[in-house]
């Protein structure tokens, strides 16, 4: 366990709701940032609770829960739900068990009016409150934390809503002007590129606080050849592309080409589930592309070999706040091909293969090129999640 710094807070309190939320789903990004941080934070010396918000109250885990809830996480290991948690049947029953396993092991409990007395009670003075996945951001919250004494940092991953409106669901642009407000009351905002923290601070202004931007990290694991899906065709050239099926990530560009490419078309395989309502794109999918293949629940070690074995992850992403697909192929060797955007440029460097989003030709031209042609693995230094870590944490 590493050892207390001089300059770590008497006890940090990190908000575990959504990754509660998550429990027996795919990880996504941002909940993979949400784990990394649990992970890390429990290596440390500084004392650590978290807080978990439920649809019955709120609840308070010392250490020892945080780590259950870890490796409950990590396990899909959650039981069954208790008497409490079986009133929102609604909600996955693997939420509702692991819910119920926290409220066992919580060492304090508070309906919503009382969150700030239990804070008060529990927290120790300077301690500080870190949201990390976007959940239970809400003006009690930061009123509790800064009641008991304590600081409030947010990491915000992104400004999507606000900057490509036309890209998400009509809900998130108000909800996203909400969450933006309350992360203007924050004592430090976290973010993962110097790109986003500029949108973060054009959109608040002088109301900002202070951002620190630090790269996240990438989890390398030794891909296993065995783990390949069924799916793949051995022997046989393919290309991924990894993240929710929404409008932001293009797929639509990319099923565009492989029709110009026809039968010959090496495969494409799409891995991640479906996102909000794209009538027009799903029925697309569900007609079949030639060499179009979706693959929607595919656990870390398949999606691994995956990325290793293509001949390039394609990312015709219309915007992001980071990136990991690219990030974490390139780490894996395999090259990367996107659009230029400030935060491709920024992340990938020169290791990533740039071209304009909405020239076909171009990307058909390289996908043909790389098929017939593979290249050697880019030259590419992936960020560390002890050098995030050695950033965010000695400012928060």
């Amino acid at each position: 366990m590493a050892p207390i710094s001089a300059n770590e807070p008497p006890a940090r309190l990190i908000d575990l709701t959504r990754l509660v939320s998550r429990a027996g789903r795919v990880l996504t990004g941002v909940d993979r940032v949400e784990r990394a941080y649990l992970a890390e934070l429990l290596n440390r010396q500084t004392p650590l609770f978290a807080l978990v918000r439920t649809p019955a109250d709120y609840l308070m885990l010392d250490r020892a829960g945080a780590a259950d809830v870890l490796r409950r996480i990590d396990g899909c290991a959650f039981g069954l739900p208790g008497l409490l948690s079986r009133l929102g049947k609604r909600r996955p029953e693997a939420q509702r068990a692991l819910e119920s396993r926290c409220r066992e092991l919580a060492i304090a409990r508070a309906p919503r009016p009382m969150l700030g007395r239990m804070l008060r009670r529990r927290l120790p003075t300077g301690a500080v409150y870190l949201n990390l996945g976007i959940s239970n951001l809400t003006p009690r919250v930061v009123a509790a934390v800064r009641g008991a004494g304590g600081r409030v940092a947010v990491f915000v991953h992104d400004t999507i809503p606000l900057d490509h409106p036309a890209l998400v669901r009509p809900e998130a642009v108000p909800r996203a002007r909400r969450y933006l407000e309350l992360c203007s009351r924050a004592d430090l905002l976290l973010t993962s590129a110097e790109a986003t923290a500029e949108r973060i601070r054009a959109h608040l202004g002088p109301s900002c606080p202070g951002i620190v931007a630090a790269p996240l990290g990438v989890d390398l694991h030794r891909p296993d050849p065995e783990a390949l899906p069924p799916e793949a065709p051995r022997g046989k050239p393919w290309f991924v592309a990894v993240g929710t099926l929404e409008p932001r990530k293009n797929i639509g560009f990319l099923l565009d080409i492989w029709e110009e490419l026809g039968p010959g078309a090496p495969s494409l395989f799409l891995v991640g589930r479906r996102g909000w309502e794209s009538p027009e794109f799903f029925a697309r999918l569900d007609a079949g592309v030639t060499g179009v293949t979706e693959l929607s629940d595919l656990d870390d070690a398949a999606r691994t070999a995956l990325v290793a074995g293509a001949r390039a992850l394609l990312f015709p992403s219309l915007a992001e706040g980071f990136g990991l697909p690219p990030v974490e192929a390139l780490a894996l060797g395999t090259p990367v091909i996107c659009g230029p955007s400030a935060i491709c440029r920024e992340v990938l460097g020169d290791a990533g293969i740039y071209l304009p989003i909405g020239k076909a030709y171009l990307w058909r031209n390289k996908i043909r090129e790389l098929t017939e042609h593979p290249v050697a693995p880019p030259r590419f230094v992936p960020p560390r999640w002890a050098d995030h870590f050695r950033i965010a944490l000695s400012v928060s």
